[in-house]
């Protein structure tokens, strides 16, 4: 059996996914939070991009499995000598993508879908130095000819990625819609949504756009390079999938570390007032008015010493790397706290003034109580709205600082490294494209996903923007006899005489 490795980013990712989990028994518990998230459900947008984030997610937690692998004994050993393990750390995605084309590191660059080196060497031939394009060593290695089989091959390989993709898509979408249809849930009845409002015709397509082009990545990538190589020679599709962690602990973990400070300042600065809410106010506008970059890259700088003063706290370079990574998560989230703690002030400053929390002064209910039970859950939506929309910020903000030299570990894989690699790769000639390409592209699903499924969560648990937004007057019943009636919060038809 391999020795598991339990780092601080695993524990974190693991703990916000059993979070998760937890939210979403909380909210099937509570019929007002149910009936906000059937709102988000009902959003085709937002559903298709979940679909994309959940593959994202899935990748990330597959990564997130760390293992030494347990070495062979060697020769001569004692029988009862102890296992011995390999001193590099593995996940579980490097376990299932062992022996592939994208473990087999080449010599330097060479393009997607490459047999040959992309720049030239002096080789011997027949004992005669030449200078040619050498053969790569872990692609295309099963042709011949790779000059005259190579396309035909790819198409070959693209083929059967597709046709297993679409196998695999085909077989999840029957089991998903037998389902549906066993609880009365046909597709096809109201349109691309069932009954219910959830639009799983659109999912069940995304869906399978997904597993086609995973299908196609995974035929090209068996016997090819499907997106390249680096510099050094590493696969860039495996690059990718390795920064899908980075990113997902980027965006995550950081929000989660800067609610706690700005809870419980904008709160207690919204509540309290007078010296309180004066002594807040100075902070956080002392830590607005510092450059954020700068603040960053000082605390970044002073946590790089104390790692390598310390060197022996580490038993191997993940460790190490994975610990940098999580204190950056921590710096980011304690620098970044302002902008919502400003948000619950605000909103903590009109709460003080109702009249339930007067009362509850009045009947001498103390502070943290009310503050705990009558004001935290009222701002629970501006809490959750700025999680959501934070995310994608983040993992932009992460590039931002890798492309600084200020980031994640160097031997830990990011979207930020993969773009800091390749700003002197789009100047040489002939120009290296498709290591940006491939760090653009998986951004851009990812973040353009999370925009689109946190402006859905955004206008479900905002009032005002249900209030507003446009396409609902009709449903309002404000102009004339032919709008429709305004549905309240469980699906009954509103009457005249409720209150809105």
């Amino acid at each position: 059996m391999p020795k598991f490795v339990f780092l601080w980013t695993d524990i974190a990712l693991w703990l916000m996914a059993l979070g998760a989990v937890a939210y979403a028994w909380r909210v099937r518990r509570s019929p007002n939070l149910r009936a906000t998230w059937a709102r988000v459900a009902r959003d085709t947008p937002a559903m298709c991009s979940a679909v994309i984030l959940s593959a994202f997610v899935a990748v990330g937690l597959l990564d997130s499995v760390h293992y030494r692998p347990l070495l062979p004994p060697a020769p001569g050993a004692a029988a009862d000598s102890g296992p011995v393990y390999a001193p590099a750390v593995q996940s579980a995605l490097d376990g299932l993508l062992a022996g592939t084309v994208l473990t087999r590191p080449e010599k330097t660059y060479s393009e997607p879908l490459a047999v040959r080196q992309f720049t030239k060497e002096t080789m011997l031939v027949d004992g005669k130095p030449v200078r040619d394009f050498p053969r790569l060593r872990g692609a295309g290695v099963h042709l011949e000819d790779p000059d005259k089989d190579r396309w035909a091959d790819t198409l070959t390989r693209i083929a059967l990625g597709l046709a297993g993709g679409l196998a695999v898509a085909l077989a999840v979408v029957g089991i998903l819609f037998a389902c549906l249809s066993r609880r009365g849930r046909r597709a096809g009845e109201g349109g691309a949504a069932g009954p219910s409002g959830v639009p799983w015709t659109a999912m069940a397509l995304t869906f399978t756009l997904l597993c086609l082009t995973a299908g196609a990545l995974a035929g090209m990538s068996s016997g090819y390079h499907a997106l390249g190589t680096d510099r050094i020679g590493n696969d860039v599709l495996w690059q990718a999938l390795k920064s899908i962690r980075t990113a997902l602990v980027i965006g995550s973990l950081t929000t989660i570390a800067m609610l706690p400070p700005a809870i419980i300042f904008g709160i207690a600065a919204g509540y309290f007032k007078g010296k309180v809410d004066d002594a807040i106010q100075y902070l956080y506008t002392t830590i607005t008015s510092i450059p954020g970059v700068l603040l960053v890259a000082a605390c970044a700088l002073m946590m790089q010493v104390y790692i390598d003063n310390h060197a022996d706290l580490f038993d191997t370079s993940a460790a190490r790397a994975d610990l940098r990574l999580f204190l950056l998560c921590m710096i980011l989230g304690f620098t970044g706290w302002a902008g919502l703690c400003r948000l619950l002030r605000a909103e903590t400053l009109k709460l003080r003034e109702l009249e339930y929390v007067q009362a509850a002064r009045a009947f001498g209910v103390s502070h943290w109580r009310i503050m705990t039970r009558h004001l935290l859950p009222n701002v629970a939506h501006l809490v959750l709205i700025t999680m959501v929309l934070e995310f994608s910020g983040l993992v932009l903000y992460e590039a931002v600082l890798s492309y600084l030299g200020i980031g994640v570990d160097p031997s830990m894989n990011s979207f930020g490294s993969m773009i800091d690699g390749a700003r002197l790769e789009m100047s040489r000639d002939p120009m290296i494209w498709w290591n940006l390409m491939t760090a653009f592209l998986f951004m851009l699903a990812l973040v353009l996903a999370a925009n689109l499924f946190a402006d859905a969560v955004r206008d479900a648990f905002d009032p005002r923007t249900r209030r507003y937004k446009p396409g609902r007057i009709a449903r309002l019943g404000l102009f004339g006899r032919g709008a429709r009636p305004a549905l309240a919060a469980d699906g009954r038809q509103s009457r005249p005489g409720d209150a809105p």
